[in-house]
């Protein structure tokens, strides 16, 4: 049977379709003679930040229950998962949780306590050594309650076996209840879906707007891991064959110096650059053609970067692929530019689509007046941009999703926000109305920028930008290599 399950337990442990049951005599067997393994007494290195974003999010919602889950391993293949992730909001105000956690703060007078429901230890049990998803035997040790508590720092820690009669109490007592949804099965269906419960959402989303010294530092660490993997990726593109290769050579530095990548890589060669978002990676890699690589490395604390920069393979740019790589390197420094504080979110993307309109009437791809370009109602230069230049970074590669419009994409930039910048041309090969040595050209330029009280901080700017940059990047790394 398929072992998909929610937080709730079922009555079975969760088994394959291969496994065979186990006899009594080995159940009782396997559920003793086990040694004592004393309680971990470890703290989660953040454990006071965490407790302050908690005492801020009690502070925004006095006497309502708030709903917090981590989510569950999600189904790759029948009985297989993906590597598990906590959602970012269970994240941002707990940490790095297991599979089927869940917060809840409780009103308690004017505050909140704190309690988290966890996965316990199952050794003596039979799910120990038959539930392929849970078993500890299978999955590794659980931190288990006793050390959850320790460990997050949180008021109170029980087993998620209590989670659905704590749920079902709050129902029947008609307690106001806000829950981020989509994580847990059980919280969705016991908690009755409420407008307030997009409130939280926003107000998370709207907490992370704004980073502190901690999580610049962090997204300053995955942008210089990410430097290290685009340099793997650099070094394998001297003999790869195929896009692939690619993928994998950044992806190693990924795990190895981190958690894992913050989204799926994009390795495109040739004509595949035009399509925005290449994760098939199934292509050859030819000889004097691009390789737009958009990928960026998630660190431990989920923080992650987002970076894309634009290589010839052959290590030099060809004529007609510098004259739309400076172009869009000319539009990525008027978006930077405009990321100071006071200006409206869509500022860089203005002044940047002003560039590649420009850019593409003096290319003679459109044959229009630069206002006639830019006009609301016509907007022609997007069939060759598709896209804004920028959003929001942070523990999304996407983050503050869920913010209301007015904070985020009509909002003003402020102090502490960390957004992209990351203009890109794409000509297909199949467009008429490109210039036949354009055709099939595609090329994307993204940092990753934090507004400071001042001129704008590149996180990623130890990675070269310019096409001489790129160059003679390419050339030193291959040297070494």
């Amino acid at each position: 049977m398929s072992v998909e399950r929610s937080a709730e337990k079922p009555a079975e442990p969760a088994q394959a379709t291969h496994d065979t049951q186990p006899p009594k005599a080995l159940v009782e067997f396997m559920a003793t003679g086990w040694l004592d393994r004393p309680p971990g007494r470890d703290v989660h290195p953040e454990a006071a930040r965490l407790r302050e974003r908690r005492e801020m999010l009690s502070r925004a919602h006095p006497g309502t229950y708030l709903v917090i889950s981590a989510g569950r391993e999600q189904v790759r293949a029948n009985d297989t998962y993906f590597r598990f992730r906590p959602g970012s909001d269970f994240a941002y105000v707990v940490g790095d949780g297991e599979p089927g956690s869940v917060l809840v703060l409780e009103p308690s007078g004017a505050t909140h306590r704190s309690v988290l429901f966890v996965r316990e230890h199952n050794r003596g049990t039979p799910e120990f050594f038959t539930d392929r998803l849970d078993g500890e035997l299978w999955v590794g040790r659980h931190r288990g309650v006793q050390e959850s508590r320790a460990y997050y720092g949180v008021d109170d820690c029980r087993p998620l076996s209590a989670l659905k009669p704590y749920l079902e109490e709050l129902r029947d007592a008609a307690h106001p209840v806000r829950t981020a949804r989509g994580f847990d099965e059980v919280a969705d269906t016991l908690l009755a879906r409420s407008t307030s419960d997009r409130e939280l959402v926003e107000y998370l989303s709207e907490a992370r707007l704004v980073k502190d010294e901690y999580e610049l530092a962090e997204l300053r660490k995955a942008c210089a891991i990410s430097k290290r993997a685009f340099e793997d990726a650099i070094r394998a593109m001297r003999t790869a064959r195929s896009e692939r290769e690619i993928e994998a050579a950044f992806w190693s530095r990924a795990r190895i110096e981190a958690n894992d990548t913050g989204y799926l890589t994009i390795a495109a060669g040739g004509d595949h650059a035009c399509t925005l978002h290449w994760t098939r990676n199934d292509g050859e890699l030819r000889p004097g053609g691009l390789l737009l690589l958009d990928a960026g490395v998630e660190c431990d604390s989920l923080y992650t970067a987002d970076i894309t920069r634009t290589l010839p393979i052959s290590g030099r740019f060809s004529p007609e692929q510098r004259a739309v790589y400076d172009l869009v390197w000319q539009a990525q420094r008027a978006g930077i530019e405009a990321v100071v504080p006071g200006n409206d979110f869509l500022e860089p993307n203005r002044r940047a689509m002003r560039v590649l309109a420009q850019g593409l009437i003096d290319l003679g791809v459109l044959k229009t007046s630069l206002e006639e370009a830019l006009d609301p109602e016509r907007l022609f230069y997007k069939r060759y941009t598709l896209h804004n230049v920028s959003h929001m970074l942070g523990i999304d590669v996407h983050d503050c999703a869920n913010a209301r419009v007015e904070e985020y994409r009509y909002g003003k930039l402020r102090q502490g926000m960390v957004l992209t910048v990351e203009p890109g041309l794409y000509f297909q090969p199949d467009d008429a109305t490109v210039p036949e040595p354009l055709r099939g050209i595609g090329v994307r330029i993204e940092d990753d920028i934090a507004v400071t009280a001042s001129t704008p901080e590149n996180l990623s700017a130890m990675l070269p930008s310019t096409a001489d940059g790129v160059e003679r990047w390419i050339a030193e790394v291959t040297a070494k290599a």
